[in-house]
């Protein structure tokens, strides 16, 4: 059965972008936020999972891990000229900590650009369960 993976809500301005991922469990929805930033960049179904990257990181809260996890990715696109496509989150609602294993490719000419996103925010960040769906919002700086 197909999920619907993330919406893009609106353009709040002219530099910033909203969006909803969401998961069967808190760890999928994160895991949809990292593929959703991504699209907002870039056509992410035509990014190759051919290099890999594995972090970890710790947090007081679950909005700050979702912070976190957010600027680990924008942190390897721009340090090492990647875009990505595959995100593996192993979380730990309790202790607020992740590891993930996110996967791309170098960037090349050939793929489509299409916003510059200069940073996570916390405006209007939002973490919730919905039934038995969660739901993350997340506004970014483009």
């Amino acid at each position: 059965m197909f999920v619907k993976r993330f919406d893009i809500e609106e353009e709040l301005a002219t530099a910033d972008v909203m969006f909803k991922a969401y998961g069967n469990t808190l760890a999928e929805a994160f895991e949809n936020a990292g593929y959703a930033m991504f699209e907002i960049m870039t056509d992410a179904k035509k990014i190759a999972p051919k290099i890999s990257f594995a972090f970890e990181k710790n947090a007081e809260d679950l909005k700050s891990l979702l912070y976190d996890f957010l600027e680990e990715l924008l942190y390897l696109h721009e340090t090492k000229d990647v875009f990505l496509s595959e995100f593996h989150v192993e979380l730990d609602e309790k202790n607020y900590s992740l590891k993930a294993v996110v996967k791309g490719e170098k960037i090349k000419d050939t793929h489509e650009r299409r916003c510059v996103v200069k940073a996570v925010t916390y405006f209007d960040m939002d973490i919730k369960k919905i039934g038995k769906r969660y739901v993350v919002q997340v506004v970014l700086d483009l």
